[in-house]
This record gives structure tokens, C-alpha cells and sequence, in this order.
């Protein structure tokens, strides 16, 4: 049985990886879905190190979802604000 020190980690990391998935680019990657499945497969885990290995895997999504989300922005801001060292008159600049 886990810790209730662990479960409160565990429910703090299903919230907030929650709440990334509400602005995922991808609708049809279904990332609220495909959370929720990993966390009721992992539910009935007892040993604590296969409990930390999943907590890190969780860890690890929310840091990769999180580069995506600063990749899709300054990809925007990339589009938005064009490369400000060119001449806008010149064409081959």
C-alpha cells in the first residue's frame, strides 16, 4: 500500500497533468484519455519502487508536454514577429 505521502503526489500529478491536457495541440491524441487509462492501470501497483517508476514516468510527461507547449509558443511568436535583422523592402534578404 502506498504512503499517503505518495498518494497525495500521485493526485497532485494527475491534476496538474489534467489540466496540460485541456490545451493539447493534437485533439485526436485523446492526452486526457490516455492519462487516465495509465493511472487506473497503475492503480493497484504495491511496490514502492514500481510506484516511484511510474511517479517518474508521469514526471517525465509533464516536462516533455510542457517543452511542447514552449515549442508551439515560440513557434507563434517565431511567425508573428519575423526576423527582425532582414530588410522588409529588400526581396532577397
Amino acid at each position: 500500500m502506498a504512503s499517503n505521502a505518495t498518494r497525495l503526489r500521485a493526485i497532485a500529478l494527475y491534476k496538474e497533468l489534467s489540466r496540460l491536457g485541456r490545451d493539447y495541440p493534437d485533439p485526436s491524441y485523446d492526452f486526457q484519455g490516455r492519462i487516465r487509462r495509465l493511472y487506473e492501470k497503475n492503480r493497484n501497483l504495491t511496490d514502492p519502487e514500481d510506484i516511484e517508476k511510474a511517479l517518474r514516468m508521469g514526471e517525465y510527461i509533464k516536462k516533455e508536454t510542457l517543452a511542447l507547449y514552449s515549442l508551439r509558443k515560440y513557434r507563434h511568436l517565431k511567425r508573428m514577429y519575423p526576423d527582425s535583422t532582414s530588410d522588409p523592402l529588400d526581396p532577397h534578404s
